[in-house]
């Protein structure tokens, strides 16, 4: 939880951000915790989130063309933006201040970013991708806050702009087997209901984004667990469908 060739400015940093008016009003309000976010993860579960989001950043050195979705504060963007000097990014997301912290961190991590970076206030089930194309996609404790229904919807939305080879990165929560099953299930539904009473978020349950990738064609690469499998972190890789042979 929170959480053909692209077309950049490369001289211009540009802000993509709807007025709140436009945004759909069932969209939960991150806004209300942006500032203290980075201190309330600390507080619930240490650096465990952070080394997910950070655990495979070395594999991200060479994409050129990134789509980070959910991506809150911008702890992980700032420290991507500045290992890879040749990355240019869209980064949306439904919060105004989220986007606004995202910016001032990446901005004050790596000052020359500014031209590489796109902020877009919007759904990520709406904002505009049509025209571009994509070599990374970044998903850190975003896609828990999605129903099934909206995660194939999402999936399906982007895998026409996926290059062949391109990776998708996902960290987040999960229910692992044997006897941290009960444990986990508790703290996720715990963790659900305080988002619910903080940002209205509505979603109640953990969505399967195994299956909605496998089918949009990618292949799950690699994969770590952290906090006895309550936690994982995928790096995922997009292979288009192979043409069929001509008949003779």
């Amino acid at each position: 939880m929170k959480t053909t060739a692209s077309t950049f400015d490369d001289t211009t940093h540009q802000s993509l951000e709807s007025p709140a008016s436009s945004l759909n009003t069932n969209e939960p309000d991150f806004d209300r915790i942006a500032r203290p976010y980075r201190w309330l993860e600390y507080l619930t579960l240490g650096r465990a989130l952070e080394r997910c989001r950070l655990h495979y950043l070395p594999n991200l050195l060479h994409q050129r063309h990134a789509l980070l979705l959910g991506d809150g504060d911008g702890r992980f963007l700032a420290q991507l933006l500045a290992r890879n000097p040749d990355l240019q990014a869209d980064a949306v997301d439904t919060s105004a201040t989220m986007l606004r912290l995202l910016r001032q961190r990446c901005e004050a991590t790596a000052p020359s970013t500014t031209a590489r970076l796109q902020t877009h206030q919007a759904s990520a089930l709406t904002v505009p991708i049509e025209g571009k194309s994509y070599d990374l996609i970044i998903t850190h404790f975003f896609l828990d806050c999605l129903s099934q229904p909206e995660l194939d919807a999402l999936v399906t939305r982007i895998a026409p702009r996926l290059t062949p080879g391109a990776l998708w990165l996902i960290s987040d929560f999960r229910i692992p087997s044997g006897l941290m099953r009960l444990p986990a299930k508790f703290l996720i539904s715990t963790l659900y209901l305080a988002f619910r009473i903080l940002t209205g978020l509505r979603t109640t349950r953990l969505p399967d984004h195994s299956s909605s990738l496998t089918q949009a064609g990618l292949t799950r690469i690699a994969h770590q667990h952290r906090l006895a499998g309550l936690l994982v972190t995928e790096l995922w890789q997009f292979t288009p469908p192979s043409r069929l042979p001509l008949r003779q």
